[in-house]
């Protein structure tokens, strides 16, 4: 017999008080009222009590214990993953839940609102930035890998080493990427023509990244930029203002197209 079977009989069987079932067991009187209340909210019988088993006494009597060890076995949920799909339309937490839910299936994950309060908990973990927007046909970020590649000469067999120039418009984040020679002027310059073919226009400004080929001195109000790479941007009409040194969110775009 259970020990919460011995306190229930003497309860209503013998009729013993509190404190007399806390003696004649050896148990706390706390834990003998806390028992018989667990008891009486969970709407047993005591034939049905002696019935079931001890996990299902458990289960009964201590659902929060239940709920707790499958908290603890929860698997926890890719909140940068959600954080992404998020920003999809028409999709929501509640969606995004029930997959999480499918995943576990045994019923160890968490449930919804809890599942919420962790999301928006993480959260509060990121680093908070301005967005920013960009208009159509306004700017082209344009910077080099900082990765090379490798070209082989299909007569001769040889390899030569390459930089890879990527340039991406802001609005779209469409991209345009070249193998080049090296990073000096008439590589960048070239490259820079192909990426305006390629676009089929030329964008009102530039954002370069503080390549030597094109910026002597990066400054927020006075940049000193290289005279070829000024008189490209003359030729063509547009603007160049250079990327602050260190500040990888001024050209996003172009970091994530690298």
């Amino acid at each position: 017999m259970s020990e919460i079977e011995k306190i229930v009989q003497l309860k209503r069987q013998s009729g013993l008080s509190i404190r007399q079932i806390s003696q004649a067991l050896n148990l706390r009187k706390s834990t003998v009222s806390d028992y018989l209340r667990r008891f009486r909210e969970s709407g047993l019988t005591l034939e049905r009590l002696k019935e079931l088993s001890d996990q299902q006494l458990i289960q009964a009597l201590f659902p929060e214990k239940v709920s707790t060890e499958r908290t603890s076995r929860a698997e926890m949920p890719d909140f940068g993953w959600m954080h992404t799909e998020l920003k999809k339309r028409h999709v929501t937490r509640q969606l995004l839940w029930e997959e999480y839910r499918q995943g576990n299936p045994d019923g160890s994950g968490y449930g919804y609102s809890q599942y919420c309060q962790l999301y928006r908990d993480w959260s509060k973990t990121l680093s908070i930035s301005m967005h920013q927007i960009h208009k159509a046909g306004q700017k082209m970020f344009v910077d080099f890998s900082g990765l090379k590649g490798e070209v082989a000469d299909s007569r001769t067999g040889e390899i030569t080493e390459v930089e890879i120039f990527v340039a991406a418009l802001g609005a779209s984040g469409y991209t345009y990427a070249e193998a080049v020679r090296d990073q000096r002027k008439p590589s960048i310059i070239t490259a820079h023509n192909h990426a305006f073919e390629y676009f089929g226009g030329v964008t009102e400004m530039i954002i370069p990244d503080n390549m030597k080929a094109a910026v002597n001195r990066a400054d927020k109000y006075d940049p000193d930029l290289n005279e070829t790479y000024q008189d490209m941007a003359e030729y063509y009409g547009t603007v160049v203002l250079p990327a602050r040194p260190y500040h990888p969110k001024d050209k996003p775009k172009v970091e994530l197209s690298v």
